[in-house]
This record gives structure tokens, sequence and C-alpha cells, in this order.
């Protein structure tokens, strides 16, 4: 069930928090061996709230609903280790913001989802439910997993590359990756924090925009889906296109298709050759406040740190302030050339990810078509529906109005009802 779903059986009394609750860590208990979305699982914390909460009415929009935490995410009550034994154990003082807003409005918090070292690239070991065998993506692993195999309808993440967006493709869930700024970032820790951006994952956009609207303590009201054939809508490949590979490029042209056949009216948008570095400037960005941002740990735990963590760090240090701020004022240009192509236009339908998720658990796949939006700060969701040559979920991208998200979402819900269909290409 959606964490909508939750809330009405609730409200109906069809359904107690304590029942919701059990079945969840039921849930885990069946599949926590094969796919290892969780750090930590706090069952009898998660009961003694779900029973309380039944005692006074189960307020709140979220309330009884089951949630898993991204373990870069502070809580005061479980282990925030980072995805790093350099953290093991450690417990935060006081809960992040968001986590704070989500228990106000009635969550549940069963656990800790595992994380990439630091957020950044070195996996954990967490697979993906669609195959095992293959990567749920980065660096939100074990939230996109928990959501994607049912433990939870609802998981906090973040972005600072595509660790929302590519994790989702892989996984066949929905992500929202808000406008940045638009969520405080109190408790998280930083990586670049003019990139770092909270999200969140689930199976529908209703129940995105449930819990947006819960942090944004505003009252929550079911989407409107437009049309289809009310909307206008950019096609997008990017100057990255060449990386997508065959298998998601055709997923990708099938999405446009479907969108044409349902009668959405489709421009192809093209970005002018002057942002074609804006991928490069995300990386200069990213690399150098990290180095910043983790200073410490570089300065204390150099040793333990994964040779593709030290390898950013050491390019992060080269990096002049000049060559930063020189990125940072082509980001903020770039936004401004974006924001004239969005004119008109409801969205941007752009691809989420290269293709399926890469075979193996040695590597979470490549962000690269994530990089540019959340460099520019525009809100980005992952829309699931769509298959690959193997069968494996590949999302599309939808690229919105600054603080537009609400109308992002309804859009998502009206695509996703064209594209979930989608048959599955035969295994060659």
């Amino acid at each position: 069930m959606t964490a909508v779903e939750l809330r009405r059986a609730i409200a109906e009394r069809r359904l107690s928090a304590e029942t919701i609750v059990r079945a969840t860590i039921e849930r885990i208990a069946e599949r926590e061996a094969l796919i290892h979305a969780w750090e930590c699982v706090d069952a009898d914390g998660a009961l003694a709230a779900a029973r309380v909460a039944d005692q006074r009415g189960v307020p709140g929009p979220l309330g009884g609903v089951p949630l898993g935490v991204k373990d870069i995410v502070a809580t005061a009550d479980l282990p925030t280790c980072y995805g790093t034994p350099i953290y093991a154990g450690f417990r935060p003082a006081a809960d992040a913001d968001c986590v704070a807003r989500a228990r106000a409005a009635g969550a549940l918090v069963v656990g800790k989802t595992v994380t990439t070292e630091l957020a950044y690239f070195a996996p954990g070991p967490t697979a993906n439910p669609r195959d095992p065998a293959h990567t749920p993506g980065g660096s939100s692993s074990g939230s996109a997993a928990a959501v994607a195999d049912a433990m939870v309808p609802l998981a906090f993440g973040t972005q600072t590359a595509g660790s929302l967006i590519r994790p989702a493709s892989f996984c066949g869930v929905f992500a929202l990756k808000p406008t940045f700024g638009a969520n405080r970032m109190d408790g998280i820790k930083p990586f670049a924090p003019s990139l770092d951006t909270l999200g969140w994952l689930a199976r529908s956009a209703e129940d995105l925009e449930l819990m947006r609207s819960a942090l944004a303590d505003t009252p929550f009201e079911s989407l409107q889906p437009p049309a289809a054939t009310t909307l206008r809508l950019g096609v997008c490949r990017t100057h990255e296109w060449g990386a997508a590979d065959a298998g998601g490029a055709a997923a990708f042209e099938r999405a446009v298709r479907l969108a044409a056949a349902a009668g959405a009216r489709l421009r192809d948008i093209e970005l002018p050759a002057a942002l074609a570095d804006l991928s490069e400037a995300q990386k200069t960005v990213m690399a150098h406040e990290a180095a910043h941002q983790l200073e410490r740990d570089w300065r204390e735990h150099r040793g333990e740190l994964s040779a593709a963590l030290t390898a950013l760090l050491q390019t992060g240090r080269a990096i002049s302030e000049a060559t930063y701020r020189q990125a940072l004022d082509h980001a903020t240009h770039a936004r401004r050339v974006v924001a004239e192509s969005l004119h008109g236009l409801d969205a941007l339908i752009t691809p989420a990810a290269v293709g399926e998720a890469p075979r193996g658990l040695a590597a979470t796949g490549d962000p690269v078509f994530s990089r540019v939006w959340t460099l520019l700060g525009v809100p980005c969701v992952g829309v699931p529906g769509l298959h690959g040559p193997h069968g494996l979920p590949i999302g599309v991208q939808l690229v919105g109005h600054v603080r537009r998200e609400r109308a992002l979402l309804g859009i998502a819900a009206t695509l996703h009802a064209v594209w979930r269909d989608d048959t599955p290409p035969a295994t060659t």
C-alpha cells in the first residue's frame, strides 16, 4: 500500500498504526538478508511509537506511516554512521530538521537506510530488488531499495549529483528532488552545500506530494493530474545524450513516443553549446566544496577513506578559488537560460539514467544525466514505468519550474499512467 492508502485505511479504522508497523518489520525480516537496505532497524522503537499513535488517534498527515531515513540524516534515537566505519556508533544530539518535521507530522521512523560512503560513490551492500545481481544505484541506495521492495512506502534521500533520480530509475520507483533550498538541511552531513538537496522516494507521485506538504506544514490535497492532451513538454536529450546506452536511449525515445500518442504537445529543446560544459562545472563545484567540508575526515582518517573519495578530495584541494567561482558564475548564467527554455512549457522530459542498473554491486552507476539539473537547482521528479532490454526498470526525469513541485508531481502522475504499461522488450 502507498502512504496515502495507509493513511486512508487508518482514518477509516481498517488498519492500526501498530498493524502497519508489524507488517513492515515482518517484510524487512523476510527480505533484508537478500536486499541489505538497512543500516539499522528499530523494531521496538517503531512499535512503541505506533502504539502511542494509536492511543492518541494517529494525528498528522503522516500519522502511522513507516519511514526510512538515509544514514547521513541525523536521528537522535538511532546511530548515524554516514556510510563509513569512521562514524560507527555515532549518535547525534538531535534529529535533523526533516526528521523532526516528519515525526511531528506523525511518521514512524523504522530505521536508517544504507548510504554509500559519505554519500559519494563507494557502495554499501545494498542490492537491487528488481534483480539482486544489480546495483540499486546510489548514494540513496537503501532508501530506493527499501521503497522498491515494499519495506516502507516513503524514505528520505539526498542528492548532490544524481543520488535520488538515478537509484529511483534503477529500482523502478518515484523520487522528488525539490528546488534547491526548498527544505532545510540542518542535521544532514554536508558534502557540497551549493548542491546538497533533501529529497524522498516513494511508489507514487501522490506519496511524494504527501511528504512535501508534511514538511512544508501545509494541508495535504490530492494531486489533480492534468489531462495528457493539455501538457506542453520540452524534450531535452541534453549534451550528455551520447552517454546513454542502447537500451536507455531506446527507452527514452519510447517514452517520448508514448507521450505524443497520449496527446501531449512536444517540442525539442536543445541547450546552447555554451552550456555543454555544465556537467564539468558541477564536478568542479562538488569536488572543491567536498574538500572543504570533509577536511577533518581527510586530516584525521585519510587512510580509511575509499580510493574514489580520496581521489575526489585530492582533486578538490587542487581547484583554485577562481576556478570554483567561475563554475558558480557559469551555473548562475545557465539558470537564466534554462528558465527561458522552459517558458511556455509545463516541464522538460529528459533521461534519468544511462540505462538499466549495471550488473554487480561494486559501483552505483553514472549520475551523468542528473549533474546539470542538480547544479542548476531546479526541481526534478523521477518517474518509473519503462523497461530496458533485460526487463529492468528505466525511469524518465521531469524537470520543472522553480518552486512549482506540486505542479510537476501532477505531471508525473499523468505521464506515469502513460508509461506504466510499457511492455519490456524481449531479452537479447
